[in-house]
């Protein structure tokens, strides 16, 4: 599974991403989506070519990491995504309010925190995953305040 993280500024302009893709280009990279006009506009956080994460994280586990790590939340009780679009080839899914804020609201200590409690589970290994983790949740950190000050809310496009 890819997991393509974006912003739009509504759950139904969230839902016509793929569609305005295609199904040849759920494998876009950002350099290819700044040259896509509209698509390119919906995609867009800051003006740059980078208006995109894509990573093999699923946005449950990024859900989890932010709530338990930052939050304190014990990994029972966090939330559900919400579904916008389930498709045979793909599925649009957003992530809640609850996790976003707490995220772009984290300051080192607290990203430090839930990275090294991350780096801990049983398939990690340790200080170095911890770094990675760390690193992973700045640019996360950076990119939900990029779409907080474009008015856009995160969504996640997940295809096979």
């Amino acid at each position: 599974m890819t997991y393509k993280y974006f912003g739009a500024p509504d759950r139904a302009t969230a839902a016509r991403v793929p569609t305005a893709l295609g199904p040849g280009g759920l494998g876009l990279d950002a350099g290819e989506l700044g040259s896509l006009g509209r698509l390119g506009d919906l995609m867009e956080t800051s003006g740059s070519p980078t208006g995109h994460l894509s990573t093999k994280i699923k946005p449950e586990t990024m859900s989890a990491m932010v709530l338990t790590g930052i939050q304190g939340v014990p990994l029972h009780q966090v939330p559900p995504l919400e579904l916008i679009v389930l498709h045979p080839d793909y599925a649009v899914v957003q992530l809640p309010h609850n996790v976003v804020e707490p995220l772009r609201k984290a300051d080192e200590t607290e990203l430090g925190a839930a990275a090294f409690i991350w780096s801990t589970v049983p398939d990690r290994r340790g200080p170095r995953d911890a770094f990675v983790i760390y690193s992973m949740l700045h640019e996360w950190q950076d990119f939900a305040n990029r779409l907080h000050d474009a008015g856009h809310q995160l969504y996640c496009l997940v295809w096979p």
